[in-house]
């Protein structure tokens, strides 16, 4: 693919070693990087849902009336579980896909 054309509208591009570029292509390749980007997926995620419970009852006890923050919480982790729900939903179906092809 060329991109000089690309390049003319926005300078250089920096330099990388094909050593890595193989290096980061055989990391995101493989099962390991993949599983621990999951995980990190799926722990964030729960960080987030327990933030938004502990605003929920701070703010049910009375001890913050900011609505605001309440608000911003129960979002974010609401965008979160949705985003670990749609990247659960695309490896079920890539795994289904796999196991229906004949070899």
């Amino acid at each position: 693919m060329d991109v000089s054309a690309v390049q003319s509208l926005y300078g250089t591009a920096p330099t990388v070693s094909t050593d890595e570029v193989k290096k980061s292509q055989e990391d995101s390749k493989s099962f390991g990087a993949v599983f621990d980007s999951v995980m990190g997926l799926v722990n964030e995620t729960n960080t987030l849902q327990n933030k938004a419970d502990a605003e929920s009852i701070k703010f049910a006890l009375g001890e913050s009336e900011n609505t605001h923050d309440l608000a911003i919480a129960q979002q974010k982790a609401n965008i979160a579980l949705q985003y670990t729900v749609a990247v659960r939903d695309r490896f079920i179906s890539a795994y289904q896909e796999i196991m229906q092809m004949q070899m």
